[in-house]
C-alpha cells in the first residue's frame, strides 16, 4: 500500500471513530438531560413506563420522530391532549438538547 492510500485510510479511520465517540457522548448527553430537563418525571425512567397510560412511551422511538415531535410542540403546531403540559419543558430545550435526548430515548431497548 502507497503512502497516499494508507493517509487516506488513516484519516476515514479517524473520521470514523470521531462520529463514534460523538455519538456516544450525545447519547451519555441526552441520558443526563432526559434527567435534568425533568422529563422522566412524566415519561418515567428511560422514557418506558409514563405516569399516565395517555403519556406517550419514548424509549426506543424513532429519533428523527421524537425531534420533529418536540420542535412541533415547541413552534405551536403541535396541540392537544398533553402538549399544554410539554409546553413549558420544550421551551426551555434547544434543537441541540432535543438532538440529545432523542438519540438517547432511540437507542434504548
Amino acid at each position: 500500500m502507497d503512502f497516499k492510500t494508507s493517509t487516506l485510510f488513516a484519516l476515514a479511520g479517524f473520521a470514523l471513530s470521531g462520529i463514534l465517540i460523538t455519538s456516544a457522548s450525545a447519547a451519555d448527553d441526552g441520558k443526563a438531560l432526559f434527567t435534568s430537563k425533568m422529563c422522566v418525571t412524566c415519561h418515567g425512567d428511560e422514557g418506558k413506563k409514563p405516569i399516565l397510560p395517555s403519556y406517550p412511551k419514548l424509549s426506543g422511538q424513532n429519533k428523527d420522530y421524537l425531534v420533529a415531535q418536540n420542535k412541533m410542540i415547541k413552534d405551536g403546531t403541535r396541540s392537544g391532549g398533553g402538549t399544554a403540559a410539554m409546553k413549558a419543558i420544550v421551551a426551555a430545550l434547544s434543537e441541540e438538547d432535543m438532538e440529545a435526548i432523542a438519540e438517547y430515548l432511540s437507542a434504548v431497548e
